[in-house]
């Protein structure tokens, strides 16, 4: 008999629809309905279009969606979804999803381009990461598609170790799934910086 999964993290006392995260620099908090025009902005950038499974074009009622879908995710208790502030301004966003899954709670970041080369991506993971461990997740992964390099870097700088390949796991709108380097962080491992 295999034994159940354990749970992702103990949200215990957490209310996930204000739930804010802080570091030196940044505030990972609740996205708003003011968030759309930054959101839609952003989402214009090809590089992001690249990498993210995002309908192109991207309009203004995509923005509006993708920030609704957000609130509701943490409304559901299903991640800790947030957009990435920097001195006041809307620099990316940032999640940990909470799958039932032996890999532990996923983080995902997205950086916006007028604020990418700062290393607001890896603070953000490696927070993100540190609060999942601080309410019990055993582990958390987060994926790179394996030519997204500035991806792979982000990681290895938010202290994740990159654990192997996994096939054809990563969804795209124009071409068929992507590989992706899977990184993991244990609560065991040093702290990045």
């Amino acid at each position: 008999m295999t034994p159940p999964l354990p749970p992702a993290v103990d949200l215990t006392g957490v209310d996930l629809t204000t739930e804010v995260v802080r570091t030196a620099r940044l505030v990972l908090r609740p996205p708003r309905q003011e968030d759309v025009d930054d959101v839609f902005r952003a989402s214009q950038d090809p590089e992001s279009q690249r990498w993210l499974p995002m309908p192109i074009p991207y309009t203004r009622d995509h923005a509006v969606e993708f920030v609704a879908q957000r609130i509701a995710e943490r409304a559901e208790g299903r991640g800790l979804l947030a957009v990435i502030e920097a001195d006041g301004r809307l620099v990316g966003s940032a999640g940990l999803h909470f799958p039932g899954s032996l890999l532990g709670p996923g983080v995902g970041y997205s950086v916006a381009p007028w604020a990418r080369g700062q290393g607001y991506a890896a603070e953000a993971a490696a927070a993100l990461a540190e609060w999942a461990f601080a309410h019990g997740a055993h582990r958390v992964h987060l994926l790179a598609d394996v030519a997204n390099i500035p991806s792979q870097v982000v990681a290895r700088r938010a202290g994740f170790v990159e654990e192997g390949l996994m096939r054809a796991c990563l969804p795209y709108r124009d071409r068929p799934h992507g590989d992706a380097v899977l990184f993991s962080r244990l609560p065991s491992d040093p702290s990045p910086g």
